[in-house]
C-alpha cells in the first residue's frame, strides 16, 4: 500500500493562523518608523548646524574679522559665531521636508504632524559663549 505525502487542510490552516498572529504582533513595531526616521534626520540637521557654526567660527578666528566669506557668500558673525539670520543659509539644509521659517535660525520639518514641534532653533552666541542649538522632536 502506497502512503500519500503532503499537508492536510487542518495543518495548513493552523500555519496560516500562526503566521497571522505573528504578523499582527510585529506590525505595530514597523508602523511608527516614519517618526523615528524624522527624529534621526532632525538629529542630522542639528549636527550639520553645529558643524557649520564651528566652521564659520574657525574661519572668523583665522581671518580676525566679524564678516567671513565661505564659498563666495559673506556671513556676519555675532560674538564670533554666525548670526541667526545667516545660519540657515550656511547650513544649507533647505528643500524636501525642511524649510526655514520667518524666525531667524529656525529650521522645521514641514512633513511632520506638528512642524513647530519638529524643529531646530539656533540662538546667537553671547559674549564669550557659544550659540545655543535646541532640537525639539516631540511632534516628529
Amino acid at each position: 500500500m502506497k502512503r500519500q505525502q503532503g499537508f492536510t487542510l487542518i495543518e495548513l490552516i493552523v500555519v496560516i493562523v500562526i503566521l497571522g498572529i505573528l504578523a499582527a504582533t510585529a506590525l505595530p513595531k514597523f508602523v511608527d518608523l516614519s517618526s523615528d526616521a524624522r527624529k534621526a534626520s532632525l538629529s542630522g540637521v542639528e549636527g550639520s548646524m553645529r558643524a557649520a557654526a564651528n566652521l564659520a567660527h574657525a574661519a572668523a578666528l583665522a581671518a580676525g574679522s566679524s564678516v567671513v566669506t565661505i564659498e563666495g557668500t559673506a556671513y556676519t558673525m555675532t560674538n564670533g559665531y554666525p548670526d541667526a539670520n545667516d545660519i540657515n543659509t550656511l547650513t544649507g539644509v533647505t528643500g524636501g521636508n525642511y524649510d526655514t521659517t520667518t524666525t531667524a535660525g529656525t529650521i522645521q520639518d514641514t512633513g511632520a504632524g506638528t512642524p513647530a514641534s519638529c524643529q531646530i532653533v539656533y540662538t546667537n552666541a553671547v559674549v564669550g559663549g557659544t550659540p545655543t542649538i535646541t532640537k525639539t522632536d516631540t511632534g516628529c
